[in-house]
């Protein structure tokens, strides 16, 4: 078992996501940074899809029953076990009993904490991840919580993985539609000519962002309509907001386009400056 000491500000269980329930209104949800989770629990010998643990910002604690491995992966961050300093990228070992605290982010937004066993709440629709939208899942952790961990496996041998901090300014390349006709010829080119920067509003349902209005040129409503992964739709502010793992699986407000990869933006804290590149209309 591990027993949560403190939570921090958001710490969830995520794997990599229940894909495929759309038509039933059910989002993905699973880890924004999906290649950080995956190398966690290699790290510490699980299998890629794995639970563990989507650590925000701020840190965690937790003590840990029966010795173990922990791997700590995406967003920079300090990690300590039984008070002492561990080393981030790599299968740190666990004595029982001991506490595990993983500090507040240096860069990126994201870390990622794998345990050996991985983290076995019972799964819904087939994944152990927690859905900050719809509330499918487990909770967010508090303080005081008990999670179950599986059998856990020979960790990995490597010592060492390459790391660099998350860029300053992202390039997402965007496909337009399926509404980029209701809006301007001026507003396409804004999208696609200016920057923009990540609005500390952001979480795991969309990355707001700031910048260039994007003025429409169909005024009527538009009737709700699915909504997917990437998906940059322009509420009536005129700032667009990209869609994340916890997105809605419909929405009324137009979407002008869809980026193709949205992991970048896991790790993007606010103020990273994002450009969009793609065909003109």
């Amino acid at each position: 078992m591990i027993e949560v000491l403190r939570a921090g500000p958001l710490t969830t269980v995520q794997d990599l996501g229940r894909p495929g329930y759309a038509h039933l209104g059910v989002p993905r949800a699973g880890a924004l940074d999906g290649p950080a989770l995956r190398l966690a629990n290699r790290l510490v010998g699980n299998s890629p899809d794995a639970a563990g643990l989507e650590v925000t910002a701020g840190g965690c604690s937790l003590r840990l029953s029966t010795a173990g491995t922990v791997a700590l992966t995406g967003a920079c961050a300090p990690l300590s076990v039984a008070g002492r300093p561990a080393g981030f990228g790599l299968p740190v070992p666990v004595p029982a009993g001991a506490v595990v605290t993983v500090g507040r982010a240096v860069h990126g937004v994201r870390s990622y904490l794998a345990i050996g066993g991985g983290v076995e709440v019972a799964p819904v629709l087939g994944s152990r991840s927690t859905d900050t939208l719809s509330g499918l899942g487990p909770r967010p952790l508090r303080d005081g919580d008990s999670l179950p961990l599986g059998r856990s496996a020979e960790p990995s041998s490597v010592d060492f993985v390459p790391w660099r901090p998350p860029p300053a300014a992202l390039a997402l390349r965007i496909a337009l539609g399926p509404r980029a006709d209701w809006f301007t010829d001026e507003a396409v080119a804004a999208l696609l000519g200016t920057a923009y920067t990540v609005s500390p509003v952001s979480n795991r349902v969309g990355a707001r962002l700031s910048g260039a209005a994007l003025p429409r040129a169909v005024a009527g409503e538009l009737p709700s309509e699915g909504i997917v992964l990437g998906a940059v739709q322009v509420p009536a502010s005129g700032q667009p907001l990209i869609f994340l793992a916890d997105h809605p699986t419909t929405g009324g407000y137009p979407v002008i386009g869809v980026v193709d990869d949205v992991t970048p933006l896991a790790q993007a804290v606010p103020g990273t400056t994002v450009t969009f590149h793609g065909p003109q209309r």
